[in-house]
């Protein structure tokens, strides 16, 4: 089969499957290795889950779609590809509404160690929960600096990465026994220990207590970014990002062939073939490597193989425009610093719990769980200049709870009925209905748009809407994770989607750690 115009080369170093960031990440650090690099991708753009798009009608804001704030992303990659791409950081860590003795009061983490301790002694009645909050966070910093730089080499053993830590009792709370030991241990009020298990259940679900510790992978990887834990808002939005590592590609010399999706994989070890298709036809292009940035299913039915264990979402994003941010039960936060940080809704300990029992017994949870944060407080940019001299500002939302199994053939219903009841449960922090604040496009409509786990399968290709493509690791190496974490019963195949080990939210560490096995480092 001949390949298209747009394919210049019948053999290339290497072929890329897949255009999202990872793949565009390995892409560039080919291309300035000197290899011959071509990337397929299925969609129209390049920039998979991390995208910026203008979701309502008419109206100029930019939003992160998808996947909406950077935190594993290691400076060393936006160095050595010299990203024009910047974060910035969020004044306020996070603030957590509840209704205590028929009094709306909060907690607000931010704004300084006086403010943040006020707060927990406001809430608490003490300082005792605030100390052992600086303790506990002191020691996932000791983890998370020992641990994240360690992302971008090797892979260490278990043995290894515990000497690394050195610090016994971190390593039994975070790699041995169920995170919500470690939280009841540490912490005794119930909105305090849910705001700490909550970065343990972003896109899994799980119970504090699971014995398969998907939770403590899950809250590993969001305490360790950068070597901090923070979690900070991409300038311009998530498609900056993406847009800037497509620069650095295609300027290194890679080739990005969009509207070419693979739906082969031939190999012998040594070379491989990938058949792909386009709006015109089929075509074929021949690679020394190939690098998969997909699912492990993709990865599977691309190789004519058994596929990996069913994967499961379990979350609802929802993207709003807003003509102004609401007011607050709570009047001793302002809006702007409410927001500005992680917003949590129905995130106590016990309410969290009890969400996690009624979805697994089949049902919606009955107060959905939620966390919002406004990212135009912090980066206006992606507003319109119009938008910004009203005031008008975003809104994230990110639904914890909900797995994909939930919707089965009623979608559609589903996702509407949840809707509802999630933003009724934040309607019961605020003074005004969220309804009245929404912004309307040009056909009247307000805007706001939900995406469930199905969604996000179908518009995106994530098994089962799993954010991560899989349950995340422990990143050491085991039986089978090869040096790099990408490597797989081929050869010259690499996996480079989120799906390797130490994969999972928008890092680029596969597709840098992909690209290192590629050329023998």
């Amino acid at each position: 089969m001949p390949a298209p115009a747009e394919i210049h080369r019948d053999v290339y170093d290497a072929v890329i499957v897949g255009g999202g960031h990872n793949g565009l990440v390995a892409a560039a650090y080919l291309a300035r290795a000197g290899c011959s690099v071509l990337v397929l991708e299925r969609l129209g753009r390049t920039g998979g889950a991390a995208v910026s798009t203008r979701p309502f009608a008419g109206v100029d804001a930019r939003l992160s779609r998808y996947s909406y704030l950077v935190s594993l992303l290691p400076q060393k990659i936006v160095d050595d590809l010299g990203l024009r791409f910047a974060v910035r950081k969020r004044t306020v860590s996070s603030y957590t509404p509840v209704e205590r003795a028929g009094r709306a009061t909060g907690l607000l983490v931010g704004g300084g160690a006086d403010r943040t301790r006020e707060s927990f002694l406001r809430l608490t009645g003490s300082d005792r929960e605030y100390e052992n909050w600086q303790a506990f966070y002191a020691m996932t910093r000791h983890v998370a600096e020992r641990v994240f730089p360690t992302l971008t080499e090797p892979l260490p053993t278990r043995e290894e990465l515990r000497s690394r830590i050195g610090h016994e009792d971190a390593w039994r709370m975070l790699f041995e026994e169920p995170l919500g030991v470690a939280v009841e241990k540490n912490f005794a009020d119930d909105l305090v220990r849910g705001v700490v298990l909550t970065d343990a259940l972003i896109g899994t679900f799980a119970d504090a207590h699971d014995t398969s510790l998907r939770q403590n992978r899950c809250f590993l990887y969001h305490v360790i970014g950068g070597g901090t834990g923070d979690w900070d808002v991409p300038v311009g939005g998530m498609g900056a990002l993406t847009d800037a590592l497509a620069a650095a590609a295609r300027s290194a010399g890679a080739e990005i062939a969009t509207g070419h999706e693979a739906t082969r994989i031939a190999t012998d070890g040594t070379a491989a073939e990938v058949t792909f298709r386009t709006a015109g036809g089929e075509g074929a292009v021949a690679a020394r490597r190939v690098l998969v940035n997909a699912s492990p299913h993709a990865l599977a039915a691309l190789l004519g193989e058994e596929p990996p264990a069913p994967a499961e979402g379990a979350q609802l994003k929802v993207n709003m425009l807003l003509r102004r941010l609401p007011r607050l039960r709570d009047r001793s936060v302002d809006p702007r610093e409410a927001f500005a940080g992680t917003f949590h809704i129905a995130e106590g300990y016990g309410q969290l719990a009890r969400a996690y029992r009624e979805a697994a017994a089949g049902e919606l949870p009955s107060a959905p769980p939620s966390e919002i944060y406004c990212h135009s407080l912090t980066d206006p940019s992606i507003l319109g200049p119009e938008l910004v001299e009203r005031g008008y500002q975003t809104l994230t939302l990110f639904g914890l709870h909900t797995p994909a199994r939930l919707f089965g053939l009623h979608n559609d219903g589903i996702r509407a009925e949840l809707l509802k009841a999630t933003l009724t449960e934040l309607d019961a922090h605020l003074d005004e209905p969220i309804a009245d604040c929404l912004a309307l496009d040009e056909d009247g409509r307000p805007c706001i748009e939900a995406k469930t786990p199905l969604d996000l399968e179908r518009d995106l290709r994530l098994p089962g809407g799993h954010i991560f493509h899989r349950d995340l690791a422990f990143p050491y190496a085991g039986e089978t994770t090869g040096r790099w974490g990408v490597e797989t019963a081929h050869a010259n195949v690499l996996l480079c989607g989120a799906g390797a080990v130490r994969g999972g939210g928008v890092s680029g560490i596969p597709g840098h750690n992909a690209a290192m096995a590629a050329l023998g480092r």
